[in-house]
């Protein structure tokens, strides 16, 4: 499910319009943007309800393997015909980790594993909070689903196409931390388990 084309997962853009709530639930009058607490928010002018808009969740999953990270040509806006990490929105009740293996399975095509959580993003005035996660492709062949997703390649870290949302660049630097400190735990518990666990007394 891709984001909507008010702004992509974690990118900055026009916000969605809180009034777009458009009428109270409560008796059915038109709601204005009034001054609550430490922000305009819809408010009901006859009956004073005040709706709190909460902000979208949404996942991505930086898939790495040795030959780079497996990237999608968005096919819809924001930043059609740009590349980006499978990404979308986690449905309601549905466990993030579930939304983010979906979301690479709907639009490419594919199974992966998730690894570490690589970071949370977000920025003022934007409705999206994006999860993004390590990922490891575990079944193939990529498959992109035509409608959101055009095509799909990997692509080494060194040359990387243009990427749809300025926040990509960050989340790479981020995913690469990731994995690196990963890799450091992994020899670290094998060091430990090569050590002998008795020493012959002297």
């Amino acid at each position: 499910m891709a984001p909507p084309a008010e702004a992509g997962p974690g990118e900055s853009g026009p916000s969605l319009s809180p009034i777009g709530v458009g009428y109270c639930a409560r008796c059915a009058t038109g709601l204005e943007l009034r001054w609550q607490e430490d922000r305009d928010r819809p408010t009901c002018p006859a009956c004073g309800l005040v709706v709190y808009v909460d902000p979208k969740v949404a996942v991505a999953v930086v898939v790495g393997g040795p030959a780079g990270i497996l990237l999608g040509r968005r096919n819809i806006d924001p930043g059609r015909g740009a590349w980006s990490f499978p990404a979308g929105y986690v449905n309601s009740g549905e466990v993030l980790e579930e939304a983010a293996v979906r979301e690479v399975r709907e639009e490419l095509g594919v199974e992966v594993r998730l690894g570490p959580l690589v970071g949370v993003y977000s920025a003022a005035g934007d409705p999206v909070i994006l999860v993004v996660y390590d990922g490891t492709l575990i079944s193939g062949p990529v498959q992109p689903d035509g409608r959101e997703v055009s095509e799909a390649a990997m692509f080494p870290l060194d040359s990387l196409p243009t990427m749809a949302f300025r926040h990509d660049a960050q989340i790479i630097q981020d995913w690469r931390f990731a994995r690196a400190s990963e890799a450091g735990r992994q020899q670290s518990g094998m060091a430990r388990a090569a050590l002998p666990t008795a020493y012959p007394s002297a």
